[in-house]
């Protein structure tokens, strides 16, 4: 099974298979979202470490690595790698937008300046590409990127990151209704257990973005 016939939702069980996206090299843009250091932190709770560990088995495992090699070699063909990340301008966080201000697991309160807000050292962007800081799930809503990507002439991400069912889903709706193509890589991404994953990619696939593995992205940009 390819991209063109996995991730399937119950609307699309019977559509024809994409075709090929036309990927523009001078117009397509890696975009990771919130691979932050406060997501990789283990729970000092011992129930809470062992519900998580599937989460950081498949961050550790699969989507650090890849994503890692994936952001390499986009710059080594000069292709823009851009970063978005969670975080408040306020040390109390007015600034945060009612989903991040949400009583429960989602109520962040990470200033721009605090450990946990950082991306984690091993993507960590290089010098002169762009981070976005957002106080929303989706990095174009909260941000200046849209106009970024306008202008420099973007017209479609690469989406990586986590959470798939939360900021990335988010991101990519958004990105869509801006009417901007989208392809999800479903190895460079990860949500709280494989079900959420699996199921937020069959509920966005080939309306909001087209799903596929990071190699058969590499395998269509020629960057195998």
């Amino acid at each position: 099974m390819t991209w063109k016939t996995a991730h399937r939702s119950f609307y699309y069980q019977g559509a024809p298979e994409p075709d090929d996206p036309v990927l523009v090299p001078a117009e397509t843009a890696l975009l990771c979202i919130d691979v932050q250091n406060y997501g990789m932190e283990l729970h000092e709770d011992p129930q809470e470490r062992a519900r998580w560990a599937p989460f950081h088995e498949r961050m550790r495992s699969t989507v650090i690595p890849r994503l890692q090699a994936l952001q390499q070699r986009f710059r080594e063909q000069g292709l823009d790698v851009i970063h978005a990340r969670i975080a408040c301008q306020l040390e109390d966080g007015r600034d945060r937008s009612l989903s991040q201000k949400m009583p429960g697991w989602n109520n962040l309160l990470m200033p721009k300046d605090s450990p946990g807000s950082q991306i984690i050292p091993e993507l960590a962007p290089a010098p002169g590409e762009i981070v976005v800081t957002k106080t929303t799930d989706s990095a174009i809503t909260g941000t200046n990127l849209r106009l970024l990507l306008s202008n420099m002439g973007i017209r479609t991400l690469i989406v990586t990151g986590i959470y798939t069912d939360q900021c990335v889903s988010s991101t990519v709706r958004s990105l869509a209704d801006e009417s901007f193509r989208v392809i999800l890589l479903e190895d460079c991404c990860a949500a709280g257990t494989d079900a959420l994953h699996e199921q937020e990619l069959a509920i966005i696939n080939m309306i909001y973005c087209h799903v596929m593995r990071s190699e058969e992205l590499l395998a269509l940009m020629d960057l195998a």
